[in-house]
């Protein structure tokens, strides 16, 4: 399953949906508010008063945190995210070892049989250890028995069906411009590394990266019985296959424009672009329902894809398959696979030390069973204030952002109708489902990891496809409650805030309005201005890839946005290494437009009004501190340099110093002036939103 949305933190990888059956009936969260006093709000300390906010404000506001910590060897970034996210983690172990222990006597089906022994099954170690590769034995005696290139495409089909890694990506989507309907969608797959140019360029840093990926691929084939000989060459297989499938690939900028990939096919005319892949049959033996069309977001992939499929070898293909069933499987077999992917992962993030087990299977139930652990999260940590709260805020910012679009001197009145019809239309979601999604069908049991996970994968794979024929549920959520992010959704045209992340620092109850809305305001403001950057503007209120602006206006608005191309291309942040403009453009128009929005609303408080100091701070210098410490943060350097390359958002110390460089309030509320290393001139600031 695919969706369209852009995440406040990063761009996180779909949760499957899931439903809660407990017991056979719906359970309703039960709230116990917590009453411990939060820590301090804005804290002195962890500031560093001796650089000039006007030189550099990330530094001013956390410079002495960022001295006073360090990073965890267990993980490649720490800061404001990381440490809510650690906690989010332990409160879930919590839930998980109650959940295990009550599992053996629960009802079958129930949820807290089926967390409780999925995550037990997790961390079953001596099962796990005694089973070694065994699990996957039959997949890879399977392969072996393939000889023709029919074969071949059986044994793709398979795979797919059973979830596990692909040539291509297959999913169940809304059409982009009739985003009432669910539609075949296929995309662009078939690499291991985390982006195309790691195949592609030969710079050192890549060339590091390339030698650690054909490491694992050696060391997981050898474990598997291959001879260390043998292992080598599949290495090699592997690499280059993979290598001639990136080049194949379209960039991250490029995929960033909806129009490109978006491509709508009769199936029979797809079948002439890919004269060796016959989609009708494809299909069908993919128990998917007779469609007219399907959608194909790089019919150029698939064109040299099919062609490859008919130039290699089979035996080719055969390893490349294998290895896919390996790195797919690798995670929940015995502690040899899970070294050597580690000292992979390491090579990519810094990171010098694995995780707990008891983390690691939690972020697996975590993504599996998400919906059924995210009932036991809500009623245990979520209260009913918060989201109230939020509901205020929300609106307050939608206000703002609508008082804003009609004074906007730049827009047409066509053109800025629209925008607010738009607006108007959002659908706001807050803390956890109102409908609790169900694993109908999902059996988990004690014993084998590997199973209930290929289980997992099953069940999703069905479910998606049952989607088909039925109108599109918008109700659904992207990511799962206790998750510390917020999402924007271009197609639903709505902004998600689960409760994993309505807590201290992002949102206190008991803070004042500078702080949440310098916080959790801005987070506001970021999602709703995603409905309104160079991607999200081309969709209409109904979440329908459509223009609805005028060419003037257009035009306009993209002159404004190259501005933060420009300045952004130009900000260096590891040696070499500078920001993406293009890559992080959507990003850094909704920090702009966040900053701004929030700030509009935060203007019309009544702590705005009186201007009272607490602790020092004016309510403008509280705004903008509270900014900077959501973006406080220490990243390893390797995790810096992959990043460049896959994020969509701009590195922390920039999404504080270069968003603010355009925000008049900001100068004004910490004196900043002509000479400061951060200081535009007013005619240089960009204002979109």
């Amino acid at each position: 399953m695919k969706l369209k949305f852009w995440c406040f933190m990063f761009m996180v990888a779909f949760l499957p949906y899931v439903n809660a059956q407990v017991t056979g009936k719906q359970k309703t969260p039960k709230y116990k508010p917590k009453t411990t006093a939060p820590p301090k709000v804005i804290n002195p300390a962890d500031m560093d008063t001796a650089v000039k906010p006007g030189d550099d404000f990330f530094e001013y506001g956390n410079g002495n945190w960022v001295k006073n910590n360090v990073i965890p060897t267990k993980t490649e970034r720490w800061g404001s995210f990381a440490i809510l996210r650690q906690q989010n983690t332990q409160k879930l172990l919590k839930l998980l070892d109650e959940a295990s222990r009550q599992s053996v006597t629960a009802p079958e089906g129930s949820l807290i049989q089926r967390v409780g022994d999925l995550y037990a099954s997790g961390m079953d170690t001596a099962t796990i250890e005694k089973l070694g590769y065994s699990p996957i034995i039959p997949d890879l005696e399977r392969i072996d028995k393939v000889k023709s290139f029919d074969d071949l495409i059986n044994e793709f089909v398979f795979e797919r069906i059973n979830g596990t890694a692909q040539l291509f990506r297959l999913g169940i989507d809304q059409d982009d411009k009739n985003t009432s309907k669910c539609i075949v969608s296929l995309g662009q797959g078939g690499t291991s590394l985390p982006d195309r140019d790691y195949y592609l360029k030969n710079d050192a840093r890549s060339k590091k990266v390339q030698g650690a990926f054909k490491t694992l691929i050696t060391t997981l084939f050898t474990l598997t019985g291959s001879s260390p000989d043998e292992a080598g060459r599949n290495a090699t297989t592997v690499y280059n296959l993979e290598s001639m499938l990136a080049k194949a690939q379209l960039s991250r900028e490029a995929r960033r424009d909806p129009h490109v990939i978006y491509n709508k096919f009769l199936v029979a005319d797809f079948n002439k672009v890919t004269p060796h892949l016959n989609w009708t049959k494809l299909l069908r033996s993919l128990n998917i329902p007779q469609q007219d069309s399907i959608l194909v977001g790089q019919p150029s992939f698939f064109k040299a894809a099919d062609s490859l499929l008919a130039a290699e070898p089979v035996e080719s293909w055969k390893t490349l398959l294998k290895w896919n069933i390996i790195r797919g499987t690798a995670a929940q077999l015995s502690s040899p696979f899970v070294k050597a992917t580690f000292a992979y992962n390491s090579v990519l993030t810094g990171e010098t030390e694995l995780p707990p087990r008891s983390e690691r299977v939690s972020k697996f139930v975590d993504s599996g069973l998400g919906e059924l652990l995210g009932q036991l999260y809500v009623e245990k940590y979520f209260t009913p204030q918060a989201k109230k709260r939020m509901a205020e805020l929300v609106s307050n910012l939608k206000t703002a952002l609508g008082d804003r679009i009609k004074r906007l001197d730049w827009m047409s009145p066509e053109t800025r109708e629209y925008a607010l019809k738009k607006l108007n239309a959002l659908t706001v979601k807050i803390g956890y489902p109102d409908k609790w999604e169900t694993y109908d069908g999902l059996m988990i049991k004690r014993g084998s990891y590997v199973s209930n996970i290929r289980n997992m994968s099953v069940w999703r794979y069905r479910f998606e496809i049952s989607r088909l024929g039925k109108p599109a549920d918008k109700s659904r959520w992207g990511i799962t409650p206790q998750t510390a992010n917020a999402y924007y959704s271009e197609i639903n045209n709505e902004i998600v805030f689960p409760a994993g992340i309505l807590q201290f620092p992002f949102f206190d109850l008991k803070a004042d309005d500078a702080v949440n809305y310098g916080g959790i305001g801005c987070i506001i403001g970021h999602e709703i201005t995603h409905g309104f950057d160079d991607k999200g503007r081309q969709y209409d209120g109904h979440g329908n890839l459509r223009d609805w602006w005028t060419k003037t206006d257009a035009d306009k608005f993209k002159a404004r946005a190259n501005r933060l191309v420009v300045q952004y291309n130009n900000l260096t942040v590891l040696d070499s290494l500078h920001i993406n403009g293009k890559l992080t453009l959507g990003e850094n128009i909704a920090d702009l437009g966040g900053l701004s929005i929030a700030y509009e609303a935060f203007m019309k408080t009544k702590q705005h009004r009186l201007a009272k100091m607490i602790d020092g701070f004016t309510p403008d210098q509280r705004f903008f501190l509270s900014w900077a410490r959501v973006w406080r943060s220490l990243q390893r350097p390797e995790a810096t340099a992959q990043r460049i390359l896959t994020d969509t958002h701009s590195p922390d110390q920039w999404r504080v110093n270069a968003a603010l460089t355009n925000i008049d309030a900001w100068y004004k509320a910490f004196n900043v002036k002509p000479g400061d290393k951060l200081y535009k001139k007013p005619e240089d600031r960009t204002a979109i939103w």
